[in-house]
């Protein structure tokens, strides 16, 4: 087993596969106790990958289609790494009209990734959506919660520069 689970854990640091043991035992056993261990398990470990997935099914002993319907179901999870920073561009109508779509390519060309990827230093995630509900203040980037409205191109790099 401890050679399997050094193959599944690979990409995770020691403290971190400790941790993930720990939110296990802790919830083993209990009814429910599905979900507290994978919200923890996020946190712990930033997303959910397959492999985490698998250590999570054998020491349940739930199938692993169990945990990854749950995982895939609810927005909260993510099976690939986030970043620090999580980068909202509003493509909801009022948002597109006003330039929401030349905010989004602005984005994807300075990180050099598209819609729900994550920079390679792990610094930003960026994510499309269809409103916001700021629709006077179009278009709306969000990151992390400070919204920014009537967003310029031009004006891209310099907000993103107070997240670094």
């Amino acid at each position: 087993m401890k050679a399997e689970e050094n193959e599944l854990l690979k990409d995770f640091t020691p403290e971190q596969v400790t941790r993930l043991n720990e939110i296990i035992n802790k919830h083993k056993g209990k009814p429910g106790g599905l979900i507290p261990v994978l919200e923890e398990a996020q946190v712990a470990l930033e997303y959910l990958p397959i492999s985490v997935q698998k250590k999570i099914a054998l020491e349940l002993n739930l199938p692993l289609s169990r945990i990854y319907g749950v995982v895939t179901f609810y927005s909260f999870f993510t099976m690939t790494p986030r970043g620090k920073h999580t980068v909202r561009v509003c493509l909801g109508t009022a948002c597109y009209v006003r330039g929401g779509k030349a905010i989004a390519d602005t984005l994807k060309k300075e990180f050099g990734i598209q819609d729900g990827e994550t920079t390679p230093d792990r610094m930003f995630t960026l994510e499309t959506i269809r409103c916001l509900g700021a629709c006077g203040l179009g278009p709306v980037l969000v990151v992390n919660e400070d919204v920014h409205g009537r967003v310029k191109p031009s004006k891209v790099r310099e907000i993103l520069s107070q997240y670094t």
